[in-house]
């Protein structure tokens, strides 16, 4: 065990991330581990859609492309590389970066993670991967290797890995682990905890955010920051936004621990950098999660655009002229969304229109196929005054479904596969704890409130948004101690469902963490099937918090 500090940075937050930020990250500081994660629900249904074309293929190209003039560099620099991005297909990535290593004559320890693929145990689907820790990357980290490639692990792990194999920690250890799962989850999706996405992204310039790397310490503690001179910034606001970002309650549960949210406290700690301390773990739960997708089926869209006045008649004429040729399609699901984004005596046409958008789906291509948009086209002379739409009319294209099953941790094979072949089994954690109810905590005492004005709840409080399946999370948090006092007790469920119709019928979970001056609402079924389903305008309810931050409320003056 080494009581050294372990750095560890970020180089991608999803598939399609900056390309050159691997380089930056190399050339920008100093920095012992870089971590890239290229995975999402998403992801892993492009991926698989891949190998149905190209078996061979799997994992994200990008990756072998960024290496093609960073390899080189991180060798010479010892930094050694953690990445995803093997998707489906981490054995084959791994191949590739040792064909590349070879032909660049530099003697790179290539190592990878497996065991994460769960297809051939669900019939049906495309991609079933159980989500892994990070003791088969600490595995191989041990044993010497500079690259290590994974499939589905969790994003944290990308973190804890390094970190448990610098440290010598042991899956009994979690705090230090929790502490990690923290680190990794706030370095995760890069940029959005250096000022990117970032709610009160005015504070600072964001046009061009550094990426982000944690110090992190044998006790599991840690401090984000960047590199000198790179763009962005990181205060206790952005760690904020980063750390409700598409989580749930104070437990925050992973394959190596759980760790608890509602024990993190977060320090300034200079200029660009913030300390978490104080994280509590538990030990995890005695299943692994297992995300599933399969194709959903087809879906088609056509986009009327309504312009000038008589929007509401407009939009009534063309839908009854739709009326025959949809029921002699009879696809399974038919929806129609009115977006009222016209301006009265507007100064351009763009901002006169409303658009009118027709969604259908079916387990038929044919069915929502060019015959049934076509049936639009075919009103362009015989609708409203203005007809147009906006893409000409296309075949239905396939859809995905997301869904999620547990499996008890032996049910998976976690297998650590060396540089040199030698295969490691990574022992399942002899500790387990179920997931129970934490108990509410108590809320602070209530603002005593004067005199109130109508006003957007953002000008009082930060929110993130995200997606996990058909579920979606809404992270609030206060800017002030006064306006905690009194955002912990206005925003209830009640008062969320009223600002978000959406929200009405379905259901709201609220979870307080008082240490963070945050409320986190998980809306269950809002996104349908998953992002890959389209079931909503915003499919990944990345504007959801947005939203709900421009909603007005009687706010007191005080906090304005």
């Amino acid at each position: 065990m080494t009581a050294t500090p372990l750095r560890i940075g970020n180089f991608s937050g999803f598939y399609g991330d900056r390309s050159s930020a691997l380089r930056e990250m190399l050339t920008g500081g100093e920095v012992d581990v870089l971590t890239g994660d290229y995975l999402a629900e998403l992801t892993m249904l492009i991926l698989g859609r891949d190998r149905l074309k190209d078996p061979g293929a799997g994992y994200a190209r990008t990756f072998a492309r960024q290496l093609e003039d960073t390899l080189g560099l991180a060798h010479e620099r010892g930094v050694r590389i953690v990445t995803n991005a093997g998707g489906l297909n981490p054995a084959g990535l791994a191949d590739k970066v040792r064909e590349l290593a070879e032909r660049l004559g530099m003697p790179v320890r290539v190592a990878h993670v497996e065991g994460d693929d769960l297809t051939a145990a669900h019939p049906g689907t495309l991609a079933a991967h159980a989500y892994l820790g990070g003791f088969g990357i600490a595995e191989c980290l041990r044993a010497g290797a500079d690259v290590v490639i994974t499939g589905r692990v969790t994003d944290a792990a990308l973190v804890t890995g390094p970190a448990a194999a610098h440290f010598g920690w042991a899956p009994g250890d979690h705090d230090q682990l929790a502490g990690a799962v923290v680190a990794g989850h706030l370095l995760e999706c890069g940029t959005q905890v250096t000022g990117g996405n970032y709610a009160f992204f005015q504070d600072g310039d964001v046009r061009r955010p550094g990426f982000p790397l944690a110090e992190i310490h044998a006790d599991g503690s840690s401090v984000v920051t960047k590199h000198p001179g790179t763009g962005g910034f990181v205060d206790t606001g952005t760690v904020t936004a980063q750390l409700l970002y598409e989580t749930g309650g104070a437990r925050y549960a992973g394959p190596d621990v759980t760790a608890r949210l509602d024990t993190v406290r977060l320090r300034q700690d200079g200029p660009d950098r913030v300390r978490i301390e104080g994280v509590r773990g538990e030990a995890p739960p005695p299943t692994l999660k297992v995300g599933l997708n399969r194709l959903g089926g087809f879906r088609n869209e056509v986009a009327f655009v309504l312009t000038g006045l008589d929007i509401e008649a407009k939009a009534a004429l063309v839908r009854d002229q739709m009326d025959a040729a949809l029921a002699k399609a009879a696809p399974d699901e038919v929806r129609w969304e009115l977006a009222r984004t016209d301006r009265a005596d507007a100064g351009t046409e763009e901002t006169a229109s409303a658009l009118l958008r027709l969604v259908v789906r079916d387990a038929d291509p044919e069915v929502v196929g060019r015959g049934l948009s076509g049936a639009a086209i075919e009103l362009a002379l015989a609708s409203y005054p203005g007809f147009h739409v906006l893409a000409p009319p296309g075949k239905g294209s396939p859809y995905g479904v997301f869904d999620h099953v547990a499996v008890p941790h032996g049910d998976v094979d976690h297998v650590a596969v060396l540089h040199d072949g030698r295969r490691i089994e990574v022992a399942a954690p002899q500790e387990t704890l179920p997931l129970g109810e934490v108990p509410e905590p108590e809320l602070p005492e209530s603002l005593h409130v004067g005199s109130t004005r109508r006003a957007p709840l953002g000008h009082v409080a930060g929110a993130r948004s995200g997606d996990k399946g058909g579920d979606a999370n809404v992270g609030v948090w206060a800017r002030s101690a006064d306006a905690w006092r009194w955002l912990a007790h206005e925003l209830t469920v009640e008062r969320f469902r009223e600002l978000i119709p959406e929200a009405r019928d379905l259901p709201v979970t609220r979870h307080v963490l008082p240490r963070l001056h945050a409320l986190n609402f998980v809306v269950t079924g809002i996104l349908g099937a998953g992002v890959a389903a389209q079931h909503r305008f915003d499919p990944q309810a990345k504007a959801l918090g947005e939203w709900l931050r421009s909603r007005h409320l009687d706010i007191p003056e005080d906090l304005l």
